[in-house]
């Protein structure tokens, strides 16, 4: 998967949906989606492709997009893996989307959202560490007592063979 956190000064673009098999629950997340398979190779094309579908924003509106995180977890017998980019943009209109509702929410306010618990664990590593420019990786796991704990590693390369 690949999604998008755009800011546009202290807002980021937040999209709120419905989960499934339900009417009432939603949850927020940032712009994206599934990778199609000629996008394996550059998630950073799926990220812009899923930006322009979920809102009309264009690749050139969108400013200095980054790859952060590199989210894994399992659900159920598949394995996820999420390549999450951070950006800005001017661009502070958008189309409609069938995904869900887009909306600006002030970045102090987006912990308070309805998150996936990976995303919030991810978020709240972002507040923490907003100047941190290396790509980190996140783990979903389980403590000894079946609570959801994240471990974050540095994706670094070893210079090794």
């Amino acid at each position: 998967m690949a999604t998008a956190f755009l800011f546009h000064n202290d807002s980021v673009l937040m999209m709120k949906k419905v989960k499934p098999a339900s009417s009432t629950d939603v949850f927020w997340t940032g712009l994206g989606g599934h990778l199609e398979p000629y996008e394996w190779n550059s998630p950073k094309s799926a990220c812009l492709r899923e930006i322009f579908e979920e809102s009309g924003i264009k690749e050139h509106e969108v400013e200095g997009l980054t790859l952060r995180y590199i989210l894994l977890r399992i659900k159920e017998h598949e394995i996820r893996q999420q390549f999450v980019y951070f950006g800005t943009t001017e661009q502070t209109n958008w189309i409609e989307s069938a995904e869900g509702e887009l909306h600006w929410v002030h970045r102090d306010e987006v912990l308070h959202l309805q998150l996936s618990r990976i995303i919030h664990y991810m978020i709240k590593h972002y507040n923490d560490h907003p100047h941190h420019k290396a790509i980190m990786i996140g783990t979903i796991a389980r403590d000894t007592t079946d609570e959801p704990f994240i471990q974050w590693a540095e994706l670094t390369d070893p210079i090794i063979f």
